[in-house]
């Protein structure tokens, strides 16, 4: 690193390094300097990259929806004549959309391949890792991440994913910057004392890769492809292209500043409870444009002798809520099919809450073994083709202990048990 900014540093041969400023609002926010051995903008070629299905369609009429996101078919890899594997799934291309709206997408994918090097100029993302380890490259350095790990990768960040083994994606791409909301952090930007995790939770990259001479994608100096998603007039505004390189990406020998991906694990979160039900802002992350991530997780509940420890029924007159159960046993939930891999989504306009067996069963209870991701939207959900594919049209009508009416597929009785 040059001691000051923004002027001539050399290598040991008296070559220049490429400065790169990537910041975000114009110059007026979080920005970091990378320094490069080749030329960050040398592109040699820019072809379409044809993305998979993003088209969408409205949840009307208006009704809760149950997606079994395990029911989802996985490709299987092919053995070929030289011993390698071809035809799974990669992390990136593979992604097929569940949930979305101009603010944010909701996909998921399980995957085993390493992915191409990508780059995404739409938005942040936001990864959670269901299942899984595994690695993921970057022009910052290498993170590594494990079950129960959001992996947080701001805006037009080159990487790749390396899992190292199977791993269930649940990602949340933004259309905006994804961070952690403004209440836990100081004017200065410091995590406060009431927020339920701090700055050594977050974990960021090591060494760049060029400095350490683990470039394992290839030679810097030949031609590298990187698959960008960017605005454009495709389905939800987002086209893809694949621009080919002079130079590799990850030739950054240093970098400094406040921006950067990194990861952070859900057993790191301390839930806040209370002498009566708490409302889902005290179990929230991280925070978007229109959008907030929220974990529930195992924890003490209420101590007041009558509290009832489930939801309250509520209408969410702003939003929708989506949550994701990857873990445990979700009580409010107990006799509706939801299981470990299911989406809820309950939609503004709806009152929702819990299946009516599960409040007078929920009195008493000390402990909740339950894990779950919520993301809440201020703008309506549409489905994706994904979320078409898994749907389960009994939901809608658990709370009613019957089937839906004559144009929804006729009479039929369902268990509140």
């Amino acid at each position: 690193m040059p001691r000051t900014r923004h002027t001539a540093f050399r290598d040991e041969g008296g070559r220049l390094r490429y400065e790169e400023l990537m910041g975000e609002e114009g110059f007026s926010s979080d920005s970091s300097l990378l320094y490069h051995v080749g030329v960050p903008s040398a592109i040699v070629d820019s072809q379409v990259w044809e993305l998979p299905d993003l088209s969408t369609t409205p949840n009307h009429p208006l009704k809760p929806r149950h997606l079994k996101l395990h029911d989802l078919p996985v490709p299987e890899p092919v053995e070929g004549s030289t011993g390698s594997t071809t035809g799974g799934a990669n992390p990136v291309e593979h992604r097929r959309l569940v949930l979305g709206n101009g603010d944010v997408r909701i996909s998921y994918v399980v995957a085993a391949e390493t992915s191409p090097l990508y780059r995404n100029a739409i938005g942040d993302e936001c990864v959670y890792v269901e299942a899984g380890s595994g690695t993921v490259e970057t022009v910052f350095g290498v993170l590594s991440y494990r079950q129960g790990d959001y992996v947080l990768i701001p805006r037009a960040t080159t990487h790749r994913w390396l899992p190292a083994e199977q791993s269930r994606l649940y990602a949340i791409e933004a259309s905006s910057h994804i961070g952690p909301p403004k209440r836990y952090l100081s004017r200065f930007g410091q995590l406060l004392e009431h927020a339920p995790y701090c700055e050594r939770d977050l974990h960021g990259p090591g060494e760049p890769l060029v400095s350490t001479g683990s470039v394992s994608t290839g030679s810097t100096t030949e031609d590298v492809e990187v698959l960008v998603k960017h605005r454009g007039n495709g389905p939800g505004g987002i086209v893809g292209s694949r621009l080919t390189y002079a130079t590799h990406p990850f030739d950054v020998v240093g970098w400094d500043g406040c921006l950067y991906p990194y990861t952070f694990n859900v057993e790191d979160f301390m839930p806040i409870t209370g002498k009566v039900h708490q409302p889902p802002p005290v179990h929230q992350v991280f925070e978007g444009y229109n959008f907030v991530v929220c974990n529930f997780l195992p924890r003490k509940v209420d101590y007041h002798p009558q509290s009832i420890p489930v939801p309250y029924y509520h209408s969410n007159v702003d939003s929708d809520e989506v949550m994701f159960y990857v873990g445990g046993d979700y009580e409010a939930r107990k006799g509706s099919g939801i299981d470990v891999g299911s989406i809820s989504l309950h939609p503004g306009g709806y009152a929702h809450g819990p299946q009516p067996s599960a409040v007078e069963a929920s009195i008493g209870a000390e402990f909740f073994d339950e894990t779950a991701v919520m993301v809440d939207t201020f703008r309506p959900l549409e489905l994706g083709e994904a979320g078409l594919a898994v749907e389960d049209p009994a939901y809608a009508w658990t709370w009613a202990g019957r089937g839906p009416g004559p144009g929804d597929g006729g009479p039929a009785l369902y268990s509140n048990s």
